[in-house]
């Protein structure tokens, strides 16, 4: 086995210290460490060891799990991505200067990538400038809709993709209906109707409606497309209790996360009664309960909670309750362009804001082969191991003029939780080499030997030499490599 990873957890330490309105002086003595050694852990110059982690967690009453919870790795992920736009001139910055920048100041890096973020909504108003005159009725706005949906993907990111106060409520809600998943929509119905006093209709497309939900306050009518299957109509009678019963929850939350447009407070608001939804029809203990005992397959877990496919494995990537954590998941559903239209990660595995993703990823491979999951042994840049699966997903169109729309759904965890997964079966991890070789995206991917890159990493050096051609689309020079010559 390779040496234990040193913690290097000084932010935090003084985070907790100073939150408390303690010196220095004062939790050295309660710690019973000398002055100047708690000084070096503050500073990252000595490393956390166990025996001082216990006496910390139980001093500041804090768990373990969550004083360990790597979250710097995310703002280094996002910290990187941004500063390798070429707007940031000179040497790409190594990880370890990264992981100290962000070490240092969280609350800096954050501001770095809000100021990123804000220059890349610009500059995409500027580069859409010339066609929106064109067509630019008066009162539009230039802003595009991507970046609101940012702030609020962030927003879920840097929550871990767990809502305590809506996941709480969701379960206990399940617990004191005594709701049960074999007979969910006649009990959610019924419970709308009871506490609400709103009747659910399901209606056909006769008109040409494209809603698959549509709620009449004035006559307390839920309506639910016909097109929708059960585990569909299911999510959508929870997410209408979620606004009519929890709707003050949803808007403390929002208040809270302090967006910077009404757009990105509105989308939140969907997405908070999304997760509720999503909390209620797979509540966390039973659920949790039941993805260890049957070591996360998903289709069994289907079966036991008259789930989705995607409502299944979206849950798994959720469950990260403080005390009850779940295997750390990464979760993605991918259109059939490669666009990524849901993502989230509890792993160091993380996804990239612009462009796409690898394409030896399994997740693209999924739709040749639909139906089908797929598993894959793979290992990012940083040498983390995963095991992944896809499959593809369908959207009923309900006419041959409408057809149905077709993604790719992404579930992945790291290797060391093999035991755990069903879909482990057969797979060596230890054999690092069979494991494929596969990266964030091409504008980020360290690696200089991929047949399957489609343009050089940002901030490289290309080499080109026109009597020479390698079966590697793209050769560059390594940072303070001297360019060879080509005469």
């Amino acid at each position: 086995m390779g040496a234990q990873k040193k913690l290097f957890l000084g932010y935090k330490l003084r985070r907790l210290r100073e939150q408390r309105g303690m010196t220095q002086a004062t939790l050295a003595k309660a710690l019973e460490l000398s002055p100047s050694y708690l000084n070096q852990l503050e500073n990252n110059q000595r490393p956390l060891t166990l025996p001082v982690l216990m006496r910390v967690s139980a001093m500041f009453e804090v768990e373990l799990s969550s004083f360990l919870e790597d979250e710097d790795s995310r703002l280094v992920a996002d910290l990187r991505e941004a500063l390798a736009d070429p707007l940031f001139a000179g040497a790409p910055l190594t990880a370890a200067e990264l992981r100290s920048a962000v070490g240092s100041s969280p609350e800096l890096a954050r501001r770095v990538l809000s100021l990123h973020q804000a220059y890349q909504k610009l500059h995409e108003r500027v580069q859409s400038l010339a066609d929106s005159l064109s067509n630019q009725e008066p009162g539009d706005s230039f802003a595009g809709p991507q970046f609101p949906y940012e702030e609020v993907r962030d927003y879920f990111h840097y929550c871990n993709n767990y809502i305590g106060p809506l996941d709480e409520a969701a379960e206990a809600l399940w617990n004191s209906e005594k709701i049960h998943s074999g007979s969910l929509l006649n009990e959610l119905a019924a419970y709308l109707k009871r506490r609400h006093d709103v009747r659910v209709k399901i209606v056909a497309d006769e008109a040409g409606d494209t809603a698959m939900r549509s709620y009449d306050a004035s006559t307390g009518t839920l309506r639910l497309s016909a097109l929708l299957n059960g585990p569909s109509r299911a999510f959508h009678m929870a997410n209408q209790i979620a606004l009519l019963g929890f709707g003050d929850t949803i808007e403390t939350l929002v208040e809270q996360a302090k967006f910077s447009s009404d757009d990105a407070r509105s989308i939140c608001r969907v997405g908070l009664a999304n997760y509720f939804a999503g909390a209620l029809v797979l509540p966390y203990r039973a659920f949790a309960a039941q993805a260890r005992a049957l070591r996360h397959d998903v289709e069994q877990l289907q079966s036991r909670f008259s789930a989705s496919f995607e409502q299944v494995c979206h849950r798994l990537s959720t469950l990260q309750r403080p005390g009850a954590r779940g295997l750390p998941f990464y979760f993605v559903r991918v259109d059939m362009a490669g666009n990524i239209t849901k993502r989230h990660s509890a792993t160091r595995f993380h996804f990239a804001r612009f462009g796409g993703a690898c394409p030896l990823w399994n997740v693209h491979e999924a739709f040749a082969q639909p139906g089908k999951i797929l598993v894959q042994f793979a290992q990012m840049p940083d040498r983390a191991t995963y095991i992944s699966i896809a499959r593809t997903v369908t959207k009923r169109g309900g006419a041959y003029l409408k057809p149905s729309r077709q993604f790719a759904v992404g579930l992945g965890c790291e290797a060391s939780h093999a035991p755990e997964l069903v879909y482990a079966a057969g797979i060596d991890i230890a054999d690092v080499k069979a494991a494929v070789p596969i990266g964030v995206n091409c504008r980020l991917c360290e690696r200089t030997d991929c047949q399957q890159r489609a343009f050089p990493p940002i901030g490289s050096e290309l080499r080109v030499n026109e009597h020479h051609r390698s079966f590697v689309p793209y050769l560059f020079n390594q940072p303070g490599v001297p360019r060879p010559e080509t005469g």
